[in-house]
């Protein structure tokens, strides 16, 4: 999905941390729409989008190892907001003059930070509350003109901020449930600094989109979907169901390799729910002959891509004949697919 102009963009550039997808997730909780790229993203690509803020995800490098995952200092002086979390925080610092170290006092699990002047990004939390660390390096100076928010005993730096600039960062983790107040402290950049609109809902963009694909696809045109039976294939067939009606041809591959009974339950339920058009290919002789004597699973995995994209091609050519015929064209491949295969 693309946000639209209803909503404002906020940008997880992915250091290689673990919670990318929920710090992503926790943006989404507070009413702005989000999507994470890779930090081998250029800036001036990321800039281009018109995301509203950006946030930089944590990671498990150390800011000065050589080959570590880096930014261009420039996207903190293009004027967009820039929030940093662990490590980002530490790149934040780094790339504006702070001072990153490896003090030998790591730290890891719950924390208790002490805050010593709130600003906008910790303000009404507690003076002392309990956060999630993950952190060998520490800033031990702040860049000039930020504000120092908060400390621990082992880092004097582990929160700063300068509003003017649509900067701020912490060294903790605030997506996750183990900290205290973090969803209040995300809020608080991307509403309070960031200025972000909390307009997107789950509901909103699911109708935004339809219109979207409608106006792609037009009166005429048609789509075809892979439908595996799988939460992802099968939103996706059900979002464009719910835009072209009966333009929308579902196949749905029976390779034998399902679990029993399962492509009886996905013909069944699915026609059940959304009254799509949905083509069964029978093609378990086909999958399982060309499988014969074959145990290695990586040449498995490509005999199964391999025959899947054949029978696919088949079907296609099937169904743009039937719909040349009533003067349509199948111009559109609607895929389903997990959020990691995007980025």
């Amino acid at each position: 999905m693309t946000a639209l102009p209803d909503h404002d963009l906020v940008l997880v550039v992915d250091f290689g941390a673990q919670y990318a997808q929920l710090i992503a997730r926790r943006v989404r909780e507070a009413r702005v729409y989000s999507e994470i790229v890779p930090h081998t993203m250029p800036v001036a690509e990321m800039l281009a989008r018109g995301p509203k803020a950006i946030i930089l995800s944590g990671g498990p490098s150390s800011v000065y190892a050589e080959g570590a995952p880096s930014v261009d200092p420039t996207i903190f002086t293009a004027g967009t907001p820039v929030f940093g979390m662990c490590y980002g925080f530490q790149l934040m610092a780094q790339g504006l003059g702070g001072t990153v170290a490896h003090t030998g006092a790591r730290e890891y699990g719950r924390t208790r930070v002490a805050v010593s002047d709130a600003g906008t990004l910790l303000a009404d939390l507690p003076a002392e509350h309990t956060v999630w660390m993950s952190h060998g390096d520490s800033v031990t100076a702040a860049p000039d003109g930020f504000r120092v928010l908060a400390s621990t005993t082992t880092t004097p730096v582990a929160a700063f901020e300068q509003v003017d600039r649509g900067l701020a960062g912490v060294q903790w983790h605030p997506e996750v449930l183990h900290t205290e107040h973090g969803q209040q402290v995300l809020e608080h950049f991307l509403l309070d600094i960031a200025g972000c609109r909390p307009t997107w809902t789950m509901v909103n963009i699911v109708e935004e989109q339809i219109e979207s694909i409608r106006a792609q696809i037009g009166d005429r045109g048609r789509a075809i979907c892979g439908l595996s039976g799988g939460v992802d294939s099968a939103v996706a067939a059900a979002i464009v169901q719910r835009a072209i009606g009966d333009r929308l041809t579902c196949v749905y591959v029976d390779h034998g390799l399902m679990r029993q009974g399962e492509s009886e339950q996905v013909e069944r339920d699915f026609v059940a729910a959304t009254g799509v058009d949905l083509k069964v290919v029978d093609a378990e002789k086909q999958f399982l002959d060309a499988l014969v004597g074959v145990s290695d699973p990586e040449e498995k995995r490509k005999i199964i891509g391999r025959e899947l994209l054949r029978v696919f091609e088949a079907a296609e050519v099937e169904v743009l004949g039937a719909a040349a015929a009533e003067g349509d064209k199948v111009a559109f491949l609607v895929q389903g697919t997990l959020y990691p295969d995007v980025v």
